[in-house]
């Protein structure tokens, strides 16, 4: 029991390590991808963070066993190093004994991310899909260049000549107002001020001596002109405000748990059943519209033509029928992909300690940087096994078991066949041969510093 404590311990750390880097590298990329939609729109702090907290959903989906496998890399690498699996060995615990406790651990785990891609991974995906719409629709705020229309206002066509940023003050304004299909106003005014209500909805601009010219487009005999001293225009600036929209609506596969999609899946099979069924149906009301035509004795032009018309109008009936069918095997593929990536992913914990326990014998090396280039290896492998996987159950070349499921059992036929083989015999892995790789005067160097 003390052995496994042990064992369990040096895990603890590293796992934790792992899960911040790697929530860091996630967290940067996604800054670095989204920057340019959320900088100079004047979102909130609060708004900002709601995002990120969003979209730490899916990197927890990733992060996780990407974690466990750098944790057992360096834990078993380290005991290793130390000579600790040796000695364990020598006392009759096997390599066998020693992953026991990582699997089980890692069973629990798998189990709880289980748990998290189905009830709060769909949620924090709908959310920040609703929140991303919403910040993509809000427009940066109101910005006037002076001697530039500017036109960010629907129907109305801005002119200044003077912009004062600090004071919020303009000069020498015209206001084109289109708002109306009847009339056309053009403010002028020597001088104003511009800023929002409290509530954000509108933009006043307080104007100074200046005039209201207003024209009939239906009269253009009837005009008016009239003279201001101050005059206030409340604009429009919806646009500018940001809104965030309740939770609702339209779901997507990504957004709905393992449970709701079978729902779905269900109902679109049924559907399938039923166009199956009008299918064959065509086909036989086909065929029996030939054999009474071919039945009858009278040939003329008029009748053929007719039974040309007919079967065009047959076999476009049949063409909108199997692509209908064809939509809906698409779109059930595509549920099972997700359904099965819901556990397909968490199951890659219990593959990954498979894997990195027998690895990290072999290297006996504990440090983070070998563990972390190693797994990145093995999940850059795992990844592409996965997302080609998708791509092809998608467009209905394989399975979306096989899509989602290959992955994980080439991975632990592999991580059985490396624990097997550590078990019986010692094995070491070294990177020796990298060292070809470098100059040889730097070889020399480095070796005269490890001599010195």
């Amino acid at each position: 029991m003390i052995l496994f404590k042990y064992i369990l311990k040096n895990h603890v750390g590293p796992f934790f390590f792992a899960v911040f880097t790697l929530f860091a590298v996630f967290l940067l990329q996604f800054l670095m991808k989204f920057a340019d939609r959320l900088i100079g729109k004047g979102l909130s702090l609060v708004v900002i963070v709601k995002l990120i907290v969003y979209n730490l959903a899916w990197m927890v989906v990733l992060v996780i066993p990407m974690s466990i496998l750098v944790a057992t890399l360096m834990a078993f690498g380290s005991m290793a190093q130390n000579n600790e699996i040796a000695i364990m060995k020598a006392s009759g615990v096997s390599l066998y004994k020693m992953m026991l406790t990582p699997i089980l651990v890692s069973i629990i785990i798998g189990y709880l991310l289980i748990q998290f891609n189905n009830h709060v991974y769909p949620d924090a995906n709908h959310a920040a899909r609703l929140l991303m719409e919403d910040i993509s629709r809000k427009k940066p705020t109101l910005s006037l260049v002076p001697g530039v229309f500017s036109q960010e206002i629907p129907s109305y066509s801005i002119l200044v000549r003077d912009v004062n940023q600090q004071q919020n003050e303009i000069k020498d304004i015209t206001i084109y107002d289109f708002s109306s299909q009847s009339k056309t106003n053009i403010v002028t005014a020597k001088y104003g001020k511009i800023y929002f209500i409290p509530s954000q909805k509108k933009i006043i601009m307080d104007l100074y001596n200046g005039e209201i010219h207003q024209s009939d487009n239906f009269y253009p005999e009837n005009y008016k002109r009239l003279k201001f001293i101050r005059d206030k225009i409340a604009l429009p600036a919806d646009q500018f405000t940001f809104e965030q929209s309740t939770p609702g609506g339209p779901r997507y596969d990504r957004e709905l748990g393992a449970h709701d999609m079978l729902i779905l899946v269900d109902s679109l099979n049924s559907i399938k059943q039923r166009r199956l069924t009008e299918l064959k149906k065509a086909i036989n009301e086909m065929l029996e519209n030939k054999l009474s035509n071919n039945n009858s004795n009278k040939i003329n032009i008029e009748k053929y033509s007719l039974a040309f018309q007919n079967l065009q109008a047959d076999k476009n009936r049949i063409n909108s029928m199997l692509n209908n069918i064809e939509y809906l095997n698409r779109q059930m593929d595509s549920y099972w992909v997700e359904i099965h990536k819901k556990y397909s992913i968490p199951f890659a914990c219990i593959v990954f300690v498979l894997i990195g326990a027998p690895i990290g014998t072999m290297i006996r090396k504990g440090g983070f940087g070998i563990a972390s280039g190693i797994s990145l290896i093995f999940f850059l492998i795992y990844w592409a096994f996965l997302i080609g996987g998708e791509k092809l159950a998608d467009r209905d070349l394989l399975s979306p078991f096989w899509g989602m499921w290959s992955a994980n059992v080439v991975f632990l036929l592999f991580g059985i066949y490396l624990t097997i083989k550590t078990a019986r015999e010692r094995v070491e892995l070294n990177f020796n041969f990298l060292t070809k790789l470098v100059p040889k005067n730097w070889r020399f160097a480095q070796n005269e510093i490890e001599n010195s």
